[in-house]
């Protein structure tokens, strides 16, 4: 599937900018079962001062803000190229070891109303940890509806299960902070997802990947309720949000207030002839590296 994103983020500061970076995980990633055809990145009143792959093998655009800018705005669009491998992205590779996501974070680590869940669907877990991952999934669905306007960027996973709401990002905080509890390594994905019903989006989406051994890690949207689809962009990976945000690192000299405003469309393009179905066999004979 051939999709095509157009990401614009802009801000209108009450004062001018006396000095600024932000920190841009907004570059699709080059895996398997997806491939960029085109992407580029257009900034108002800043520019990039350098670009590196970060830990997760994120790609990472830092850019200043110009002094006295009252507005910046960022916008990104291509076309990425994607697959449907069941939400299974392959063996573990990067610069951290396995072990490093079983490690929690203050936003996932479990407290005693996410470990009574935990408890509630480990049965099973070490002969067939697939299957307590897909029942994991379906009771954090069940348990925390979604919701916006309950939580925010700083809910821990264990308040989200609390108050029994949330949206993408708390599910996806809740099912890694209960994986890594149960031994299974969990990781953070924030991306974009091609919504059925509509081209325009208020927000990128959020999910979770979990190491299963024999398969690699494997995507759950709990959100949603699957694993991801050929409908599914992958742009940024980590421990928990922290390491995946779309936008982070903003810096003001001064206090100023500010005003966000993200506009986003996801949608489906038609296939170069020929081209996607020989792509997705090579790189299911190549067998490429997950990231």
């Amino acid at each position: 599937m051939r999709l095509s994103i157009r990401h614009t983020t802009h801000y209108a500061f009450a004062q001018p900018v006396v000095h600024a970076l932000q920190r841009l995980r907004l570059t699709p990633k080059e895996t398997q079962g997806q491939r960029i055809v085109n992407w580029s990145m257009r900034f108002d009143n800043a520019h990039a001062e350098l670009e590196y792959d970060d830990q997760h093998f994120n790609h990472v655009t830092l850019i200043g803000l110009a002094p006295g800018a009252h507005e910046v705005t960022v916008t990104c669009e291509g076309v990425v190229e994607t697959e449907d491998n069941a939400g299974v992205i392959g063996r573990h590779s990067g610069h951290l070891p396995l072990w490093s996501f079983l490690r929690q974070t203050p936003l996932t680590r479990p407290g005693v109303k996410l470990r009574a869940l935990l408890r509630e669907a480990a049965g099973g877990a070490e002969d067939a940890p697939l299957d307590f991952l897909h029942a994991l999934s379906a009771l954090i669905r069940d348990r925390v509806a979604y919701e916006t306007g309950r939580t925010h960027a700083a809910t821990t996973a264990e308040e989200a299960t609390l108050q029994g709401a949330g949206v993408c990002q708390d599910h996806a905080h809740i099912f890694i902070g209960a994986a890594r509890a149960h031994g299974i390594p969990a990781r953070y994905v924030s991306g974009y997802l091609m919504m059925d019903d509509r081209i325009e989006q208020e927000a990128t989406h959020a999910w979770a990947e979990a190491h299963v051994e024999g398969l690699g890690w494997v995507g759950f949207d709990v959100s949603n309720g699957i694993s991801p689809d050929p409908r599914y962009v992958r742009v940024a990976t980590g421990s928990d949000y922290r390491d995946a945000a779309p936008i982070t690192g903003i810096s003001f000299g001064t206090a100023a207030d500010e005003v966000l405003t993200v506009g986003l469309t996801v949608e489906g393009q038609p296939p170069a002839s020929g081209q996607s179905q020989q792509q997705g066999q090579q790189s299911q004979k190549q067998g490429e590296q997950s990231q």
